[in-house]
């Protein structure tokens, strides 16, 4: 039986357990033994990382092959067009190659916790809030896929991996489920 931790990982956190002496990494908020993230969530953003104690699975979460569904919640610079949405969902062409089609939809804005440090917000440009379904794992893939149709994100928080959800999961907080089956 795997054990998987779900973890609602803060801003400004590193997706492992090392780092230089003044990051933030997650040694200070896991403490458990034998587990490894299945996949990375960049320091920049926030929300729900998957860390196992079994290497077959966390290959299968993490291996962009199996396609496994990630949910991002995205607060973007400006107010969303159809036809930005309409780019993301066939798929942009970024420096490293096109991405996959995405699922985009603009959504109100979701009641998160506050981020510390806030973002940057400026006086005379709305934001607005999309959330963005892709199957693939690209180094800073959302937020090069938003920048590319004029929409930089200004925060970013995913929200699920295949079945695992935060659901509720409080920010630094993680829970312990074990995993008998696929997610």
């Amino acid at each position: 039986m795997s054990r998987i931790i779900l973890f609602n990982k803060p801003f400004g956190v590193l997706s492992q357990f090392t780092g230089d002496q003044q990051e933030n990494t997650l040694a200070q908020y896991i403490q458990h033994k034998g587990f490894y993230a299945a996949g990375r969530l960049d320091k920049d953003s926030e929300g729900l990382l998957l860390l196992t104690d079994d290497g077959k699975l966390q290959q299968q979460i993490s291996n962009p092959k199996y396609r496994k569904p990630k949910v991002y919640l995205a607060q973007v610079e400006g107010l969303v067009t159809e036809e930005a949405l309409s780019m993301l969902r066939s798929g942009v062409n970024l420096k490293d190659g096109s991405t996959l089609p995405a699922k985009a939809k603009v959504i109100d804005e979701p009641k998160l916790w506050k981020r510390d440090p806030p973002i940057r917000e400026r006086q005379n440009i709305p934001t607005s809030w999309i959330e963005l379904t892709i199957r693939e794992g690209k180094n800073r893939q959302v937020r090069r896929m938003t920048a590319a149709v004029g929409f930089p994100t200004l925060r970013l928080v995913r929200a699920s991996i295949g079945d695992w959800k935060l659901d509720g999961l409080q920010l630094g907080k993680f829970r312990i489920i074990e995993d008998s089956a696929e997610a």
